[in-house]
C-alpha cells in the first residue's frame, strides 16, 4: 500500500468516526430535550370570573367554614389557592376604593378614589366616586350625583389591558348591586350593570353604550326581582348552629323596629311591587341571588367564556348585600352568619352552572372583598373594648372654636371629607401665617379629641416625613394630593365616623377592616393549597396581567403570587 493510500485511509477513518460521534450526541441531546410543547405557556383562561363580596371580612370565612357546602367558599379553599394574611392595603378601607384596587393594581394615591364620595378641595362641592354629568342610566331616571361612569378613575384595569392586547374582541362584563361595584370593575372599556333601586332593574348608562342588546331586554322583561315580594327570610340551618353568636338584643339595642330581627318580610306599604320594595331586597339575600342570576344571563347572552375571535373574557361580580347586612347588624351577628351562608350555597350553583357552560378547567375565578369589617361598638363594649361613634359635625364645631381662640380667624376648617379635614389656608396665610402652623394645631387638637387616634397633614404626606409604622404607610397610600383634604385622621381601633345609633362602619387602617379574603381557583394555572405569606389585594391585577400574558395596568404596584402558580 502506498503512503498516500494509507494517509486517504486515515482521513477517511477518522472523519467517519468523528460523524459517527456527531450522530450519537445529537441523537442524545435530542432524547434529552423536551418537546417545543412542553416548552410552551400554558393556555389562557377561556373566561375569568372575578368575585367580590362585598365587606366579607376575613374571619368570617375562618369562623364559618365547618358549616360551608361542599360547592362554594369550601370549594374555593380546597381547589384554589387561599391567601390568609391578604389585605387591601390602604388606610381608608371603603366599597369604592377597595373596588378600584381590585384590578388596577393601585393605591388611592394613583388611582384617585379616595371614598365614595369626598369634597371637592376648590370648589367645595360634594363629589360622588362614579359620578358623571356627561351621562345618564339608560331608559331609567338619573339624579344629579348618581353613579354612571368611571370618569373620576384615573388608571386602567387588566380588563381594559387585555382588551387592548386583543383589538376589543375581549369582552368585559361587570355586574353589581352598587354601581360603584359594577363601575369600578368594569374599568374604562369594559360594560357595567347596576341594579336600580327605583325599579329593581339592572341597568346601564349612556357612557358604555346606546341601546342595550336583546339580552338584557328579554331578561328584564320577566321582572324576575318581583317574586320575591312577600318572602320571608329565615335561617337556613337549624337554631343550635348559631350559637355562637351574639344575642340579638346587643346588636338591636333600643326599641324595636320593623324588620329589625329575623325572620323579615319583603314587602311595602303600597301592597305592590315598587321603589320602596326593591330597595329593601338590598339588605338580605335575594340581591346577591339576583346578581348571580343576571350574570348567567350575560354569560348566555355575550357568550362570555365562548369568544368566537378565540380570545378570554372577564366578568366582574360585586355581591353587596353584605356589606347592608354588617352595616345594620354586625359580622358577629346571627343575620350575618346566615347570610354567608346563604351565599354560599349561591355560589356554589353558580360555579355548577359556570362548570357546564364554559367547564371550570376553562375558567380562572377569583374571589376577594372591598373591605372588611369591625365589630359594633356595643358588642365591642361587651366585650372591654374602647369603642364608639364620632359625630364629625360636633367635632368641627370644636376645632373651628379651637382655632379661632388660637389665631383669631374663624372657619379655619372649612368641611370635613371623611377622614380628612379641609383647611383655609388663603385666609391663614392673609395674615402672614405659614400653613405648617394650622396644620400642626389642627393635629394637636385632634389627638386629643375622643376616638381619634393620629393626625397626618399634608406638608407630612408632601414630604414623606412619616412615622415609620404600618398605619402611617397605608394612610399614605390613601392620600391623594390632588383630591384630598390637607389633615388626615385615623380612629382608635373600633371606633368610627357615625352618628347612627346602632350598627357599624369601616373605613379604618386597622385589620379588621384591611384583612379581606383572597381566593384564586383555576386547575390549569393554579397550586391549590393555604398560603400563609402575607398578600395584598393589589397583587391580583399584575397576577391576572401574568396569566392572560397581557401589559399590567398602568398604576399596578402589586407583585405577582408567584408561589400559587402552576
Amino acid at each position: 500500500m502506498t503512503s498516500f493510500s494509507l494517509k486517504r485511509r486515515l482521513l477517511l477513518s477518522s472523519i467517519a468516526a468523528a460523524f459517527s460521534c456527531s450522530f450519537i450526541a445529537s441523537a442524545s441531546l435530542a432524547a434529552e430535550t423536551p418537546k417545543s410543547d412542553s416548552l410552551a405557556a400554558p393556555s389562557k383562561p377561556k373566561l375569568v370570573v372575578v368575585l367580590v363580596v362585598d365587606g366579607l371580612p376575613q374571619e368570617q370565612i375562618q369562623r364559618y367554614r365547618d358549616q360551608f357546602g361542599e360547592g362554594g367558599f369550601k370549594r374555593l379553599l380546597t381547589q384554589g389557592a387561599w391567601y390568609s394574611d391578604a389585605h387591601q392595603a390602604h388606610g381608608v378601607t371603603l366599597t369604592a376604593v377597595g373596588h378600584s384596587a381590585v384590578l388596577t393594581g393601585a393605591y388611592p394615591y394613583q388611582h384617585g378614589i379616595i371614598a365614595n364620595g369626598w369634597v371637592d378641595t376648590t370648589t367645595l362641592a360634594n363629589v360622588y366616586c362614579t359620578e358623571d354629568a356627561n351621562h345618564t342610566y339608560l331608559g331609567e331616571d338619573t339624579k344629579p350625583g348618581d353613579g354612571t361612569s368611571p370618569a373620576n378613575l384615573k388608571v386602567n384595569t387588566v380588563g381594559d389591558e387585555l382588551r387592548y392586547a386583543t383589538g376589543n374582541q375581549s369582552k368585559v362584563i361587570a355586574i353589581s348591586g352598587k354601581d360603584r361595584g359594577a363601575i369600578l370593575l368594569a374599568g374604562k372599556t369594559g360594560t357595567a350593570y347596576m341594579m336600580m333601586k327605583k325599579t329593581g332593574n339592572f341597568a346601564t348608562s349612556t357612557y358604555y353604550m346606546k341601546d342595550y342588546p336583546a339580552w338584557r331586554e328579554q331578561y328584564v322583561a320577566s321582572k324576575p326581582q318581583d317574586k320575591y315580594y312577600g318572602q320571608r327570610w329565615n335561617l337556613l340551618l337549624d337554631e343550635k348552629a348559631y350559637a355562637n353568636d351574639v344575642n340579638d338584643d346587643v346588636v338591636i339595642p333600643g326599641a324595636k323596629r320593623a324588620n329589625d330581627r329575623l325572620p323579615i318580610i319583603y314587602s311595602s306599604q303600597s301592597g305592590t311591587p315598587d321603589a320602596e320594595y326593591y330597595e329593601s331586597l338590598f339588605t338580605g339575600p335575594y340581591m346577591d341571588e339576583m346578581s348571580l342570576a343576571f350574570a348567567q344571563a350575560a354569560v348566555e347572552g355575550e357568550k362570555l367564556g365562548s369568544n368566537p375571535a378565540g380570545v378570554p373574557d372577564v366578568l366582574g361580580i360585586s355581591l353587596s348585600s353584605h356589606d347592608y347586612v354588617n352595616h345594620r347588624w354586625g359580622p358577629e351577628s346571627r343575620m350575618s352568619h346566615d347570610h354567608l351562608q346563604r351565599l354560599d350555597r349561591m355560589l356554589a350553583k353558580f360555579f355548577t352552572y359556570i362548570d357546564k357552560k364554559v367547564g371550570m378547567d376553562n375558567t380562572l375565578v377569583l374571589l376577594t372583598a372591598d373591605h372588611g369589617f369591625p365589630n359594633t361598638p356595643e358588642f365591642a363594649r361587651v366585650n372591654h373594648l374602647d369603642a364608639a361613634r364620632i359625630e364629625s359635625g360636633k367635632m368641627m364645631t370644636a376645632l373651628n372654636q379651637h382655632l379661632q381662640e388660637k389665631f383669631g380667624l374663624d372657619k379655619l376648617a372649612k368641611k370635613f371629607s371623611s377622614p380628612t379635614v379641609l383647611l383655609d389656608y388663603k385666609k391663614f396665610e392673609s395674615k402672614g401665617l405659614k400653613r405648617e402652623e394650622l396644620e400642626n394645631a389642627v393635629a394637636e387638637f385632634a389627638i386629643k379629641y375622643p376616638g381619634i387616634a393620629d393626625a397626618f397633614t399634608r406638608t407630612q404626606f408632601e414630604n414623606g416625613n412619616l412615622p415609620n409604622s404600618r398605619i402611617a404607610k397605608l394612610m399614605q397610600r390613601a392620600w391623594n394630593r390632588q383630591v384630598s383634604g390637607d389633615v388626615a385622621l385615623v380612629v382608635k381601633p373600633y371606633w368610627y365616623f357615625g352618628n347612627d345609633d346602632r350598627g357599624t362602619s369601616h373605613g379604618s387602617p386597622y385589620r379588621y377592616d384591611t384583612n379581606v379574603p383572597l381566593m384564586i381557583m383555576g386547575k390549569k394555572w393554579i397550586k391549590p393549597g393555604a398560603y400563609g405569606q402575607e398578600a395584598e389585594v393589589v397583587d391580583i391585577a399584575p397576577t391576572l396581567a401574568h396569566i392572560l400574558r397581557v401589559r399590567p395596568p398602568a398604576g399596578s404596584e402589586g407583585r405577582v403570587l408567584v408561589e400559587a402558580l402552576k
